[in-house]
């Protein structure tokens, strides 16, 4: 297998999300973009973190639905409590297929292939869903005769809409049977100075990038059965207990930073 070649001088989405979830696998261009989110959009990074903490849940509440593969499209760098790691806690021998279009999610991803033989990582972008879904490994590990949950953490909304990520999602929701899950995390639209000037800077930065309304995110779904609590704030979907034994289902909004405002998710099921 071909190691892409990395290209240190331009800015990896993967890579600033490593750098702001604290991360070592990043460059100076990426550490440049990510600071700006640090130093000039105080409390951003609270975007990141609500992000992975609520796919963690997801990935959870999906494995003890007895579901037992995962397809991870625009999966990113590994860090603390990847998909595949979350599925063991609760599954033996989950099968876990990782994508992502920068060379360096290949190059940790090879690590992977060493230790773990249900876990893969391909080299793939997820615009090029064919290509996925007809890759030797995806062949290998996934069975899409059984229940299969297709995860778009994060990955959406650096799609611009002339890329149609509404059709992206309705491909896997037409490869995967009944009773299959599909989660999406996105950008959700504030409507406020936040918003335009985060946009603004992933616009400049990467050419692409677009904070989505509420309705719009739901359109991605399609006809697919969006579980309970429904497309809300992450910190507000499915949260685990306080120590004081609240859970946050179900609370305000105003609860909520206005940067965890602005990262939604939802849990679909095909019928």
């Amino acid at each position: 297998m071909e190691q892409p070649q990395i290209d240190q001088s331009k800015p990896s989405i993967a890579r600033v999300y490593d750098y702001l979830l604290g991360g070592k696998d990043n460059y100076a261009a990426d550490r440049e973009i990510g600071d700006f989110f640090i130093r000039d959009l105080p409390g951003s990074v609270d975007i990141a973190y609500a992000n992975r903490n609520c796919l963690v849940r997801a990935i959870g509440e999906i494995a003890r639905a007895g579901i037992k593969q995962f397809i991870d499209i625009g999966s990113g760098l590994p860090t603390a409590d990847n998909v595949h790691q979350v599925a063991q806690r609760h599954l033996t021998d989950p099968h876990v297929v990782y994508a992502d279009n920068d060379p360096i999610v290949l190059a940790h991803g090879r690590a992977l292939l060493e230790t773990d033989e249900y876990t893969t990582v391909l080299h793939a972008d997820l615009r090029d869903s064919e290509q996925i879904r007809h890759h030797t490994e995806v062949e290998r590990l996934i069975d899409f005769d059984q229940p299969v949950a297709v995860i778009f953490s994060a990955i959406l909304h650096h799609l611009n809409n002339d890329e149609k990520p509404d059709q992206i999602v309705r491909y896997w929701a037409d490869q995967i049977p009944s009773g299959s899950m599909l989660y999406i995390s996105h950008f959700r639209s504030g409507f406020n100075e936040e918003t335009r000037v985060a946009e603004q800077k992933l616009q400049a930065s990467f050419g692409r990038g677009r904070w989505r309304s509420d309705e719009e995110i739901l359109s991605l779904f399609g006809g697919l059965e969006i579980l309970e609590p429904g497309l809300v704030p992450c910190p507000l979907w499915r949260p685990e207990p306080t120590a004081e034994g609240i859970s946050r289902i179900g609370g305000d909004h105003h609860d909520l930073s206005v940067w965890e405002q602005l990262i939604s998710a939802a849990l679909a099921r095909k019928p």
